[in-house]
């Protein structure tokens, strides 16, 4: 884990240009080395506090940098370094963990007592915006949908609508949370959906979009089903490809 945030840095240093023009009214770069030097500096502490270690002593760490760059003894060994690490990467990402799924379970909590929400045995909740008079879907049929994502902080993720067509899958393709939802669904419904982060992506999140143990918001349109999933046209997976 350690070495991520080497490889985010070469990622960020390939639109420094972009970065520098962003970052130039509060930190002054004037060549090309204070901006890689920045590059590396902001890549470390974002990766840093998206593990969870937000109170580090920078000049302290800063004199370590030029210590190693320099070749300089400084009496921490491999193994040590190593352990040092790894103790506090794990300690830090048990606590973020914990206030992420604390956060989570009370949202859901919270808001299963909202009237007009519903709750299923699985514990995925939702709300009837309009019924449809068409059939049901079954994992096996193939659906043509218009949604929008968010998270419980109301930030939007992914939106079928933004895009401006609907998309269409085999719903037997997608998370748990799409699949029990849908099949509550006639053809013609807008149903919004609450996914706990159990029916969703998890401990691991998704991407930089989805943080781990994250319970989604979806507002789902069924526009049509298609019985059976047999020669069905391409899939277009809502969320890309973890929600297979």
């Amino acid at each position: 884990m350690r070495f991520s945030s080497i490889v985010i840095a070469f990622a960020a240093l390939l639109n420094v240009g972009v970065a520098v023009a962003q970052q130039a009214a509060k930190t002054p770069l004037t060549n090309h080395a204070d901006s890689v030097a920045y590059a590396f500096g902001l890549s470390i502490g974002q990766d840093l506090k998206r593990t969870g270690i937000e109170q580090v002593n920078t000049e302290v760490m800063a004199k370590a940098v030029a210590a190693a760059l320099a070749g300089e003894e400084t009496g921490f060994d491999a193994d040590l370094i190593r352990e040092l690490i790894v103790h506090t990467v794990t300690e830090a990402k048990g606590q973020l963990d914990g206030r992420l799924k604390g956060q989570a379970d009370a949202f859901m909590e919270s808001n299963r007592t909202r009237e007009g929400v519903k709750t299923t045995a699985s514990g995925l909740q939702y709300e009837v915006i309009r019924e449809g008079t068409g059939e049901k879907p079954t994992p096996a049929d193939t659906v043509t949908v218009h949604y929008r994502g968010e998270l419980s902080d109301g930030k939007v993720f992914d939106s079928s609508y933004d895009r401006g067509e609907p998309v269409t899958f085999e719903l037997g393709r997608v998370i748990a949370g799409w699949q029990e939802g849908l099949q509550l669904m006639t053809a013609g419904a807008h149903y919004r959906i609450y996914v706990p982060y159990e029916l969703a992506y998890g401990e691991q999140g998704a991407g930089p979009d989805i943080p781990p143990f994250s319970p989604l918001i979806f507002d789902i349109e069924l526009i049509t089903v298609k019985k059976g999933a047999a020669e069905a046209p391409a899939v277009v997976e809502p969320i890309d490809e973890p929600a297979r």
